[in-house]
């Protein structure tokens, strides 16, 4: 992880201490390694989520990096999270997309990489904040409905199904058309991102 920021401002919302949880749950290096080899109709992929911006007020706020494994210098997905805690047991993530994004992979491993991923490169997608409950050790949750647009192979909409806990990550997108009909992701079960 040393590529991500590392300074020590406390500002309330570092002091929030479920928000605190709730990143260093979520941050770190996956895999679904496992599940590929159990499972040939899953690949494997390498995910990265590492904290950015400590020095920000306005939430805690992560980089995300999905590639196949044998393809690791070629991301497929990048995006920044801002995350949030609105209520008790309430988190929500606010999904970004990253203009110019190639300049910035591998953020994760090269610190100096941050320094270009500036506010004004990234965008927010609409629709796509995946809205998470926290229960006994467990956060859960997904998009809401079908308010996360996408064009991809046809789609209209996207949904995207989340499980956070210690150690694995299992996360769930699949594409829709205008009638509801999925066009694109898995259609048996999200796949299952262990934490290296």
């Amino acid at each position: 992880m040393a590529g991500c920021s590392t300074g020590k401002k406390m500002t309330s919302i570092h002091k929030d201490e479920k928000l605190q949880h709730f990143v260093s749950v979520l941050t770190g290096n996956y895999s679904s390694k496992k599940q590929a080899e159990s499972d040939t109709s899953f690949f494997n992929i390498s995910l990265k989520i590492c904290q950015i911006w400590r020095d920000r007020k306005d939430g805690l706020w992560v980089y995300v990096e999905q590639a196949l494994a044998s393809k690791m210098d070629a991301p497929y997905r990048q995006r920044v999270y801002k995350l949030g805690h609105p209520s008790e047991n309430t988190f929500t993530s606010e999904i970004y997309t990253i203009r110019n994004a190639k300049d910035v992979i591998g953020l994760q491993d090269k610190k100096e990489k941050e320094l270009l991923l500036t506010e004004d490169r990234i965008e927010l997608k609409d629709g796509c904040t995946v809205v998470l409950t926290y229960a006994n050790g467990i956060y859960s949750g997904g998009t809401q409905e079908n308010k996360c647009p996408s064009d991809l192979r046809g789609a209209k909409y996207a949904t995207t199904r989340i499980v956070l806990k210690e150690g694995a990550l299992e996360s769930w997108d699949q594409g829709f058309d205008a009638a509801g009909k999925q066009v694109w992701g898995p259609t048996k079960g999200g796949y299952v991102f262990l934490k290296e």
